[in-house]
């Protein structure tokens, strides 16, 4: 059985470039991708009046869709993924004046490193910068980059201080202070090693100090000996030249992310869910499933996986769900951007795709597409919904929380969740010192299978196993449950041998994640 699911899913893939039209796609009229896109927008200056003076304040970096951009008066460039410099063009006057949302974006530019090699140390400068301001996020980029090494010494300790202080905690407060003192001892131990291999080093340097020594001292024998014999005709040998210093290479030039979100079509406003004391605010969800294709092979499971999701989330959940099945590259984003119309600040939004999904090299980067029914098969990409778009779009949406779940690929400016770091095992992930912990704070969430599109289960054809595993880990749950700890019970049901298959539970940068949360409260 298995390997005739394995055959299939092959086979799937293989085809998904052969496959004849399945019909009609429908496109509202007038519609334009490009209006769609969020650009870094140089919006014009505000007239003002102090007394009898009128003055023009410094034009506003913004990110918003090229339409509203246009509409309001604004400057921007085409979206265009592979060149940094426009990006900067926008963003960096404000941040060398000391804001610190632009210094945090311009820092982002520098860690993407789009169509080049990331810059990871200047980043870090213009993290810091904007961090010493409480800026949540530049503190959230900062605990990432110490945490994995990138641009700084790798250092768990200092990635759990940046952390704690965009959770607004004092050094004290730590909540998890055995993960606080194993992530302490870990540095220490790595210290000890390091100490212990510069004694090392320290002792093989006076060594060999030591034969050089022994060898001058016998050449110097030697001369004395030749002088001794030829007296007039010793000439002392130069002394070698001092090796030229190393020639220091310079910076290469970093490049901008060129981020952009998209929009929905209203879902009815559902009740504000409250627990234990707490108000969760109102949910929602946009859930879309793609596999009515017209240029490539049809899938079995987003329809019917849609379906039973979207069920799952209004009856068990209490989320307003809109449902989006078979639609093109204009629905997607224009269904992401009409949320704005719908979200306010303490609001949850989950969205969920199904369908086709690609990858590909980008420089030093990997650029992500989600596939929408008129998408044509590769190198073809012009219908094709790059995954930055919609991280760009969580940007700018004011819900507090947002998790995008994705039966598909999904690749972006991602970082480790900072849960991992301080709670081990799903208990403390439940705890509800944990829930208060990352409560207040803003979260942009992703929750992906790894693959290319959804691999059908053995024992339902008609669900993928990644579907399966996350309508049963929240069937299952009757209280609150977090979400690294979902992504916990859904690994256990998951069948890993299966290939291509590598779930995984990330923070989506430049997309305004402050280490929050997100929250399914069950009725």
């Amino acid at each position: 059985m298995r390997n005739a699911l394995l055959a299939a899913a092959a086979s799937a893939l293989l085809a998904a470039c052969a496959a004849g039209p399945s019909g009609p796609v429908e496109i509202p009229e007038g519609a334009a991708v490009a209006d769609l896109y969020i650009v870094d927008c140089l919006l014009p200056g505000q007239v003002r009046q102090l007394g009898n003076s009128t003055y023009l304040t410094p034009r506003r970096p913004t990110r918003t869709t090229a339409q509203d951009c246009r509409l309001r008066g604004g400057e921007y460039v085409a979206f265009d993924r592979a060149d940094y410099k426009t990006a900067l063009k926008v963003w960096l006057p404000a941040a060398e004046a000391g804001d610190a949302d632009a210094q945090n974006s311009v820092g982002e530019i520098f860690e993407r490193g789009l169509g080049t090699e990331p810059n990871y140390a200047v980043a870090v400068l213009w993290f810091e910068r904007a961090a010493k301001q409480g800026h949540k996020g530049a503190q959230f980029n900062l605990g990432t980059l110490y945490e994995t090494g990138k641009g700084v010494p790798q250092d768990k300790a200092m990635a759990l201080n940046w952390y704690r202080q965009a959770w607004g905690l004092a050094e004290d407060q730590l909540v998890y202070k055995s993960d606080a003192e194993e992530a302490l001892m870990a540095q220490a131990e790595e210290n000890v090693a390091l100490q212990a291999e510069n004694v090392t080093l320290a002792e093989q340097m006076a060594q060999a100090r030591a034969e050089r020594e022994k060898a001058r001292a016998e050449a110097a024998a030697a001369r004395a000996e030749a002088d001794a014999a030829i007296a007039d005709a010793a000439t002392p040998a130069p002394a070698p030249a001092p090796a030229a210093p190393a020639p220091v290479t310079p910076a290469e030039p970093l490049v901008d992310g060129g981020l952009v979100s998209i929009g929905a079509d209203t879902a009815e406003p559902g009740a504000a869910v409250s627990k234990d004391g707490r108000d969760y605010g109102r949910y929602y969800a946009l859930v879309i499933g793609n596999g009515s294709y017209q240029f490539l092979d049809d899938l079995q499971t987003p329809a019917s996986d849609v379906d039973k999701i979207a069920r799952l989330l209004s009856d068990k959940y209490g989320f307003a769900v809109q449902v989006l099945k078979n639609t093109s590259d204009v629905g997607v984003l224009r269904a992401l951007n009409q949320l704005n119309e719908v979200l306010q600040e303490n609001d949850n939004l989950l969205i969920y795709y199904a369908g086709y999904g690609n990858r590909r090299p980008v420089g030093a980067y990997e650029a992500g597409y989600w596939l929408p029914v008129n998408a044509e098969p590769p190198p073809n990409d012009t219908f094709w919904v790059p995954t930055e778009q919609v991280s760009s779009h969580l940007a700018r949406l004011p819900a507090r929380r947002i998790m995008v779940v994705t039966d598909s690929t999904f690749a972006g400016l991602l970082a480790d969740n900072p849960a991992f770091l301080l709670a081990s095992g799903r208990e403390a992930l439940l705890s509800d010192a944990y829930i208060g912990l990352r409560f207040p704070n803003k979260s942009r969430l992703l929750l992906t299978s790894g693959q290319d599109f959804p691999l059908a289960s053995e024992r339902d054809p008609g669900t993928s196993v990644f579907a399966n595993a996350f309508i049963s880990a929240l069937q299952d749950n009757e209280a609150v449950i977090t979400g690294p700890a979902l992504f916990l019970s859904m690994l256990d049901l998951l069948d890993e041998s299966l290939p291509g298959l590598d779930p995984e539970f990330k923070a989506i940068k430049r997309a305004g994640d402050e280490v929050g949360e997100f929250y399914f409260v069950a009725r």
